[in-house]
């Protein structure tokens, strides 16, 4: 959908276009919906008489008004009962009403701010203009015939100006990651990752560098080299760093997983299980993305970004169970499972960040299915080596309206990564028990610096439509990221 949003002062009735968009809130109509219904003698409030209309979220009815003016109609939008109503509500709302009016086929519309006076004209607007250009994301894809896209012009009324540019920022950054997700392996290889990294720094001025797989075995990156070293397409290491213009209070590291494609490796997975790893870069994807939004609110925050982009293949060349791979730390690992991929690149990528003197860091993967048994497909897990900082990114998460749950690196489950013929094992054998805990434990190996892991395997991806989007990649993660760096 090609979405224009703007946002007005004005009420709802001062702004002329073909439809008006009004809430129902707890049975009843909105103060503009009233203001509405005098003005056209009653017709909305006839309306839900006698068709019994409450609201429940969601529920629209279009009404008919007066030939000859504008609005020649209006659209009673669902907002549900007032108790539990929350900024999510509004949020939800924007992306169903957006899609709501282009299948009734308006090419513009004026909506009022729900819930503004419940909220604030700020939030409001905020969470009601991400929600519509979320709702609006659509992902043509490779197909040869492609049905025209949608074209619509929403008027926002009474709402917040800057709070409707920055929703659009964020929004947008969001979309971009869930492009990069929703692309195909065979054309978003791990150099095709890298170009477009480069070609988003070039465009926003962010300072980019990408190491092929030279640099990366020259600097020592054993294991994420490892991971890649099976596939034709070869690795790259990719580097994003945003400086504000004054001194940084900060230097925060992003890291995100990179795996263009996983096969499993000689842990083959099955193939059924394969259908959706061409997301196991959605952590990658959700890193990149937020520094595009970073690098247009320009927070007074010093943000790099780290990305060992790779794929994990089967051939000749491809690592083995049983190897001993050296990482970046100098610490040795033993493979126990080669489908145990991500936390071996992980590893390096976050070993450099630390080296590069990040005070923070933030790292994010689709890197346990353990993830999704203990939390479901939308919920990430938050493990954190240092309670305030894992506070801070739950807390961002939560003004993000990003769902992710605190799960305990606990120390006692340490010892089961412990190897008899290297410092570590990548997984902790043959046990099925806390294997998301025991990935974040690895993790925190390889560094004692300030470290939230996100687990993102279940959110990362929705093989069904939801309520910010259509199936495929979600750009989980972008939100909760652009809110902890730019709101200090």
């Amino acid at each position: 959908m090609e979405l224009t949003l703007k946002s007005a002062r004005r009420s709802l009735d001062e702004i002329h276009a073909p439809l008006a968009v009004v809430g129902v809130w707890g049975g009843e109509l909105s103060e503009e919906g009233r203001r509405l219904d005098i003005q056209h003698r009653g017709r909305l409030s006839r309306a839900m008489e006698a068709l019994h209309f409450r609201g429940e979220f969601g529920e629209t009815l279009l009404v008919s008004l007066e030939e000859g003016r504008e609005p020649g109609f209006a659209l009673l939008f669902g907002l549900g009962k007032k108790r539990g109503v929350s900024l999510e509500t509004v949020r939800q709302a924007g992306a169903r009403l957006v899609r709501e009016v282009a299948r009734l086929g308006f090419r513009e519309a004026v909506a009022e701010t729900f819930l503004a006076e419940k909220f604030g004209k700020r939030e409001a607007s905020y969470a009601l203009a991400e929600g519509a250009f979320l709702g609006g994301y659509r992902w043509s894809g490779y197909k040869t015939e492609v049905r025209r896209a949608e074209r619509l012009r929403l008027w926002l009324a009474r709402s917040s100006g800057p709070a409707v540019a920055r929703a659009e920022v964020v929004a947008e950054a969001v979309n971009y990651a869930r492009n990069l997700v929703n692309e195909p392996p065979n054309i978003l290889t791990p150099v095709e990752l890298a170009r477009r990294a480069e070609g988003m720094a070039q465009e926003l001025g962010l300072q980019v560098e990408v190491w092929d797989e030279g640099r990366i075995q020259e600097a020592g990156m054993g294991a994420f080299y490892a991971v890649a070293q099976g596939s034709a397409n070869p690795p790259r290491f990719i580097q994003l760093t945003y400086r504000p213009e004054g001194p940084a209070e900060r230097v925060v590291a992003l890291v995100g997983k990179g795996l263009t494609f996983d096969t499993g490796g000689y842990s083959l997975k099955p193939s059924e299980s394969q259908i959706t790893m061409k997301g196991d870069m959605a952590g990658a994807a959700a890193v990149l993305a937020a520094m595009r939004a970073i690098a247009k609110l320009k927070p007074p925050v010093e943000v790099r970004a780290y990305v060992a982009a790779a794929e994990n293949m089967v051939s000749g060349r491809a690592y083995r169970v049983s190897d001993v791979l050296k990482s970046l730390s100098g610490k040795t690992i033993e493979v126990l499972n080669t489908d145990a991929e991500g936390r071996l690149t992980l590893a390096d990528a976050i070993t450099y960040a630390d080296r590069q003197g990040a005070q923070a860091i933030v790292e994010l993967s689709t890197l346990t299915g353990a993830c999704v048994v203990a939390l479901g497909e939308k919920v990430a897990g938050l493990f954190a080596n240092d309670p305030r900082w894992g506070r801070e990114v739950r807390e961002a998460a939560e003004r993000a309206g990003e769902k992710v749950w605190p799960l305990p690196l606990e120390e006692e489950y340490r010892e089961m990564l412990r190897s008899e013929t290297a410092d570590l094992k990548n997984t902790h054998g043959r046990s099925r028990s806390a294997g998301a805990i025991t990935a974040a434990l690895f993790l925190s190996e390889f560094t004692e610096k300030p470290l939230a892991h996100l687990d993102i395997a279940g959110p990362a991806y929705s093989e069904k439509e939801h309520p910010l989007g259509p199936a495929g990649g979600t750009g989980f993660g972008v939100r909760t990221l652009v809110e902890l760096l730019s709101r200090q």
